[in-house]
């Protein structure tokens, strides 16, 4: 369970997602900052002793003197997991995009993906668009606001509050990439030559504006002219929601990069599956709120929300749920994942509900007694290609589909 390197300063600890945790020995700055990250729980046992557990989420610590790695059930490789990530956000990235490399960490990972990505990004010079300046000027340029002028400088004809469009580097796109640079490059342990790569690349940034510590990400939009950096930020913006990288006393460094595989697993199958679902009629709606009970008071209502539910004409016809844990995952319970479902299908009066989990196996179809009611278990091999998973999700799409095309063929001519 524990991988440590004798000739490094910082031990390597591993761990499972699914594993009961471990007992080992932690100074108390790094027991602290384990806690805080939300990655795993480390509880002191005396002696200097913590027992490491953890706590449904995946990814990496790093102190100065120890890495906690936590890793994906069925040991799920980083080019996986960098793939579900990315996919989630709206298909940001190639999975042969991602320099992940089975045997190296999850920091080196992104280090390397990052450079290799704002290189080619950057490498026919740094992007420029245009960016809406308001300033206050003694002459016109661009158009008048005439309500700030009105309100900030009544009876006054000079200074004149203006806006106009200028051509310049500091775009949203260039400060985001600029921020994911910044951050990978405070984190400790990165190889020099790539740290060096880092610090080049964000050397032809540095006439962009710096986003401040815990300032929210800039929205940009993905178009023509900036097809280059699309697949950069989609890394960056990944960097930016999940990765954290401080100094703290001296030169002291800390960093983490922690995720929620549950959700992670649910965003990409419903990403997924909105786009496969797209080749045929009606439409698929994400978080579906839906009443289950009647109520005197708006607050004494029931309601669901399947992660998914496919419309037709305005009326639901097949729910989904996306699992991440399955029956046989420690902590899991299945029954209680179809009794879920079914709670679905009777608020949403659908005959039909897909239960798509992570794992291997075949699909089940369970007809639910004394209802019309039918379940069907999709597993969703997540150790596959990138290519063959999607192709999974595109077969849930077309047999989901296909059903429902049966029933309101049934229903039409009354079989």
């Amino acid at each position: 369970m524990q991988r440590a390197d004798p000739r490094a300063s910082v031990r390597h600890l591993v761990l499972d997602e699914l594993s009961g945790g471990m007992v080992e020995r932690l100074d108390a700055p790094s027991a602290s900052f384990l806690n805080a990250s939300g990655l795993a729980r480390a509880s002191p046992m005396g002696m200097g002793l913590y027992r490491i557990e953890p706590v449904g989420k995946v990814g990496s610590v790093r102190t100065p003197t120890v890495q906690l790695d936590v890793r994906p059930k069925d040991r799920l490789g980083l080019g996986r997991l960098l793939f579900l990530l990315s996919y989630a956000g709206e298909q940001g990235f190639r999975p042969d995009a991602v320099a992940a490399d089975e045997e190296r960490d999850l920091w080196s990972a992104l280090a390397e993906s990052l450079a290799q990505l704002a290189e080619r990004a950057l490498g026919r010079g740094v992007l420029q668009g245009y960016l809406t300046v308001d300033e206050s000027l003694r002459t016109v340029k661009g158009r008048i606001r005439i309500s700030d002028q009105i309100s900030r400088r009544p009876g006054m004809l000079v200074p004149l509050e203006v806006s106009y469009d200028e051509f310049t580097e500091d775009i949203a796109e260039n400060r985001i990439l600029r921020a994911a640079l910044e951050r990978m490059g405070q984190v400790p342990g990165v190889r020099p030559e790539v740290l060096g790569r880092l610090r080049q690349l964000k050397g032809k940034l540095d006439a962009v504006t710096r986003l401040p510590s815990g300032a929210p990400v800039p929205p940009w939009k993905p178009t023509r002219m900036n097809l280059r950096y699309h697949a950069v930020l989609r890394l960056a913006e990944l960097i930016l929601r999940n990765a954290s990288a401080e100094s703290g006393e001296g030169k002291q460094q800390t960093a983490s990069f922690v995720v929620d595989m549950a959700q992670v697993f649910e965003d990409f199958v419903g990403t997924a599956l909105r786009s496969a679902m797209a080749a045929y009629p009606g439409e698929l709606r994400l978080r579906y709120n839906a009443l289950l009970s009647e109520a005197v008071r708006d607050s004494d209502r029931l309601s669901v929300r399947p992660d998914a539910v496919h419309l037709l004409g305005g009326r639901p016809v097949v729910a989904y749920n996306a699992k991440y844990r399955a029956a046989s995952d420690a902590g899991a319970s299945l029954t209680a994942d179809h009794y879920q479902v079914l709670a679905h299908c009777t608020a949403l009066a659908v005959p039909t509900a897909w239960l798509v989990y992570a794992g291997k196996g075949e699909m089940k179809l369970r007809r639910i007694l004394n209802t019309d009611i039918d379940i069907v278990e999709f597993p969703l091999d997540l150790s596959l290609p990138p290519s063959d998973i999607l192709d999974s999700i595109r077969d849930l799409a077309r047999q989901s589909w296909g059903e429902v095309a049966r029933v309101s063929a049934s229903s039409t001519t009354g079989g």
